[in-house]
């Protein structure tokens, strides 16, 4: 019977705990001596060809940990497949977890899951980290890098789209069909990547000599829900001509509930959605988005945690694809 980490506390003396700690070479939680029993227990095991005992005696692990932010929109798929597809041209397998929606107890969770055990690197997809789990994650020395999501003024590793430009370009986009009264809708302001975005929103109306009005911006949580609700405060008899969601989730919530009060898109609304998945394609009519890369993110997360140098921050592009649910206004 192959051994187990069980066995290998066993002989060395000490918890599984401790044996997961030292496999993952977390030297923070151990000492050298105790190292040296695990390690000595791992090889005379190792003759069972157990997956775990090797990785314990080579130091080394064939495993990306993905942790997810459980936010209900459905960014992640794409990045998730970019991560899977690097990965396995090196050979590489990919475990997932979820952190919930900003709760900083299931984030410690998932956190603890992976950096007791040995894994090569850790991506956080749009996981903005509790001050106390970032403490742990820096601690852990696991190689991390963050997928996206952005931070205000800390040198920490991430890719992701430049969400300033998100924000402006979906409301250039309206502007340019000669929109001057648009809502913003969705947005979660409280975090650095729904700040940007308002930010390049408000900033493309001011370059239009627009002054938006504080009702059209709506907050929420770039779901679906978020986008209804939007909506629902806009009202039929709102004066907005066009609207962009802050997430495609958002966008179909805000375009469904302008169908319920008897708005049609674009005839009455017009509406551009950020993030540009496939669901832009499968509703009716197709919405116009800002389109993020994705899947680019994971490609280029995994080959972050491979590099031997720390890279710096990457900005992925993105780009406007015209689909069917902005018209062009008549100028007023």
């Amino acid at each position: 019977m192959a051994a187990t980490i069980k066995d290998i506390a066993k002989l060395a003396g000490v918890s599984t705990a401790t044996v997961s700690r030292v496999s993952a070479n977390k030297s923070a939680f151990f000492s050298e001596a105790t190292a040296t029993k695990v390690h000595a227990a791992a090889t005379e095991l190792g003759y069972q060809k157990n997956t775990a005992a090797a990785e314990l005696v080579t130091r080394h692990s064939n495993v990306i940990a993905v942790v997810v932010n459980s936010t209900k929109t459905n960014f992640a798929s794409q990045i998730i497949e970019g991560i899977q597809a690097e990965a396995h041209q090196h050979d590489l397998n990919v475990i997932i977890l979820y952190a919930g929606d900003a709760d900083p107890v299931q984030q410690r969770r998932a956190l603890m899951t992976v950096i007791e055990r040995p894994v090569m690197g850790i991506l956080l997809l749009s996981v903005d980290l509790a001050p106390e789990n970032l403490t742990l994650l820096q601690g852990s020395q696991v190689p991390y890098c963050f997928l996206s999501i952005s931070f205000d003024g800390e040198r920490l590793p991430y890719i992701t789209s430049d969400d300033w430009q998100v924000g402006y370009q979906a409301t250039q986009a309206l502007i340019k069909q000669g929109h001057r009264r648009i809502g913003l809708a969705g947005v979660d302001s409280d975090f650095h990547t729904g700040r940007q975005r308002v930010l390049g929103y408000t900033q493309a109306l001011k370059d239009a000599g627009i002054t938006p009005e504080d009702e059209w911006v709506q907050l929420g949580n770039y779901s679906y829900d978020a986008g209804q609700t939007a909506m629902r405060a806009y009202g039929a008899q709102t004066e907005l001509t066009a609207i962009v969601g802050a997430s495609d989730m958002a966008a179909i919530g805000v375009m469904n509930q302008a169908r319920d009060l008897g708005l049609l898109v674009p005839a009455d609304l017009s509406i551009v959605a950020i993030d540009g998945t496939e669901l832009c394609s499968l509703v009716q009519p197709q919405l116009t988005s800002v389109s993020q890369n994705f899947y680019e993110m994971g490609i280029a997360g995994v080959q972050q945690l491979r590099s031997t140098e720390t890279l710096p921050q990457k900005i992925t592009p993105i780009k406007l694809v015209n689909r069917q649910s902005v018209r062009m206004l008549k100028a007023e």
